[in-house]
């Protein structure tokens, strides 16, 4: 699934200021949602809209879907399990969800192998949802993984290459309990390779 910001920086609209700064799993019931139940239990409600943009939840809808009409009593139906996915991380990313069916233009599918979401910038609403500790971004990365929702997965892939690009070799290795296993000599001649090769 496409990123859907357009390459462009865009910050959430100006009413909704108050709400994204402290969003929330939205209330739904009725035929148009479907509950998911995670790892650890919780059971959330999300809109059909909104669970389109995972490639997993999209790929359920449509085997229980004949002919485009629902054979199934949504509302009623036992949650999905997502077993790999715990409740606090599920909620984060349905508010990530719903805040983007309402807010994104339609987008177009694109290639897996196409790399272009990678050089877009995040948008503004977006660099303030993945403003989390190193732990919960890393379990997003998963989740979104095991979801297949590529815009938040490219979402917080970016943001780790990001921060570790502000980092020294030194303060990434403490970051991530990295063990340096060089020699002072063979790391002196890393960075006289580096310096030869115009990246330091």
């Amino acid at each position: 699934m496409a990123s859907r910001n357009g390459g462009k920086k865009r910050s959430a609209p100006a009413e909704k200021a108050e709400s994204t700064a402290t969003p929330s799993v939205p209330e739904l019931a009725g035929s148009n949602t479907m509950r998911l139940k995670s790892g650890d239990g919780a059971v959330v409600t999300l809109s059909m809209e909104a669970a389109k943009m995972s490639k997993i939840l999209r790929q359920m809808i449509e085997d229980l879907t004949v002919n485009g009409t629902r054979p199934v009593d949504w509302e009623n139906l036992d949650p999905i399990p997502l077993t790999n996915v715990s409740g606090n991380i599920l909620r984060k990313i349905i508010i990530w969800m719903d805040w983007h069916m309402k807010n994104d233009p339609p987008a177009t599918e694109k290639e897996e192998d196409d790399l272009s979401p990678f050089t877009e910038e995040i948008s503004e609403w977006d660099e303030e949802f993945v403003k989390v500790d190193q732990g919960t971004l890393f379990e997003l990365i998963l989740a979104t993984n095991y979801l297949n929702l590529k815009p938040l997965r490219t979402v917080c892939c970016k943001t780790v290459a990001n921060t570790l690009k502000k980092k020294s070799v030194e303060q990434i290795r403490e970051m991530y309990n990295i063990k340096n296993d060089f020699t002072p000599e063979e790391e002196e001649e890393l960075r006289r390779e580096n310096q030869l090769l115009g990246y330091e």
